[in-house]
């Protein structure tokens, strides 16, 4: 089961993510993404601390949208990844190609920063 919860926050949106991420729900989250694009925040912040399990299907979702945020200059960070599913980020190399942070804080600096 997923629950996604999104919070306006500041000059930021705040995207949840509490527990599993699999072929069964990966449209709720694709939706729940492009509704925030759609929206025009310029920087998503992605709380997966509460993330338990993410599939492939899930990480399609991410990677089908690198375009986009790169198109139209969104700063995406995800955040609070437990270390199984960081570790699936990395054993995939999306590591590499989306912003991760240990906690919250940290993303937020790289909004300040930018």
């Amino acid at each position: 089961m997923l629950t996604i919860g999104k919070d306006k926050v500041e000059n930021y949106i705040l995207v949840s993510l509490e527990g599993q991420v699999d072929a069964s729900n990966s449209v709720e989250l694709d939706e729940s993404i492009k509704e925030v694009i759609d929206e025009g925040n310029k920087y998503i912040l992605v709380d997966a601390s509460a993330l338990d399990y993410i599939s492939s299907a899930g990480l399609g979702v991410f990677m089908s949208y690198l375009d986009d945020f790169e198109e139209q200059s969104i700063q995406f960070i995800i955040f609070g990844l437990s270390e199984k599913v960081s570790n699936v980020f990395h054993i995939l190399g999306l590591d590499q190609l989306i912003t991760i942070k240990t906690t919250k804080e940290e993303a937020l600096q790289v909004i300040h920063e930018s």
